[in-house]
């Protein structure tokens, strides 16, 4: 998954957790003049503006001392929602059962983006249900996922992930 550079993630995540949240992930986009910063966290409660706010401020001011990034940014924290992003294979795991669209680096039998069902995670494997065919993804082979939530399968004719 892409996720920020390990050196901003070092810086970040502590800061996260050490105020009771869970560090989703971490996107960083560079760009000299507009780049972004982004970072998603989350509670069993939900996560309110306030939370956002206070995990901002608190990591501004670890960014301002560390200066960890040379150019222009700006500084993002969000709920994941309900079409929350995957960054680790421990949140394939909290959801197997659930569906998931995944971007792939190289295609896999002709095809960049797929949407399963997560039906287990083995070392650094996913296999994935899609249309009654199971697909063994590697971790590492996947760009992006997000999963999908069960209002939306139900709006496009499909069926429920879970």
């Amino acid at each position: 998954m892409k996720q920020a550079p390990d050196h901003l993630l070092a810086l970040i995540e502590p800061v996260v957790e050490g105020l009771g949240y869970e560090c989703v992930g971490v996107e960083y986009n560079a760009h000299p003049r507009h780049g972004l910063l982004r970072i998603y966290i989350d509670t069993e409660n939900g996560v309110l503006v306030e939370d956002c706010t206070k995990v901002s401020h608190q990591v501004s001011g670890v960014l301002d001392v560390e200066d960890p990034i040379p150019d222009n940014y700006s500084l993002e924290v969000s709920s994941p929602g309900a079409e929350r992003p995957f960054y680790k294979l421990s949140q394939f795991e909290r959801y197997i059962g659930s569906t998931v669209a995944i971007h792939l680096f190289s295609p896999v039998n002709g095809r960049r983006k797929l949407t399963g069902k997560i039906i287990q995670v083995e070392d650094d494997v996913i296999t994935f249900e899609e249309n009654e065919n199971l697909l063994q993804i590697p971790f590492a082979a996947m760009s992006k996922a997000r999963l999908v939530p069960d209002y939306l399968l139900t709006q496009k004719g499909g069926r429920s992930g879970k």
